[in-house]
């Protein structure tokens, strides 16, 4: 995809692009730890710079599933939402057809148009027991 926009897949590039698809669902920082592994001469801006052209080449995209950095995973796969546990940090994936009810509601009743791959719920996960109420 890169060279059919005459762009190079330069080393960093494909480390970051390998690291996102490893590591699933991670923080530019995260990612940066990991690429660093492999190469220790990739810095954080390199990193940065990569994400945005990935995403903007539609290979990955981003949620925010915390009050910090996004966190990026790949885009070619399904499309789903994300579970994301106060106690534990874990994130599960949520298929997408288990929000489809509500974005064609949000659709319809507010013509709204719901960006699945952006949500983020939040709450506790079974292993983490039940929240007291």
């Amino acid at each position: 995809m890169l060279r059919s926009r005459g762009l190079r897949l330069t080393a960093p590039r494909q480390l970051v692009l390998e690291s996102v698809y490893r590591l699933r669902h991670a923080t530019p920082d995260q990612i940066h730890a990991d690429v660093s592994e492999r190469a220790a001469g990739v810095n954080i801006t390199t990193v940065y710079r990569t994400l945005e052209l990935l995403e903007e080449l539609q290979l990955v995209t981003h949620a925010h599933l915390s009050h910090g950095a996004p966190t990026y995973h790949p885009l070619g796969e399904h499309q789903h939402a994300h579970l994301v546990c106060r106690g534990c940090g874990d994130v599960q994936e949520l298929p997408s057809p288990t929000l489809e009810g509500l974005a064609e509601d949000l659709r319809t009743t507010r013509g709204f148009r719901l960006d699945i791959g952006h949500v983020a719920l939040f709450g506790v996960c079974g292993n983490c027991g039940t929240e007291e109420e």
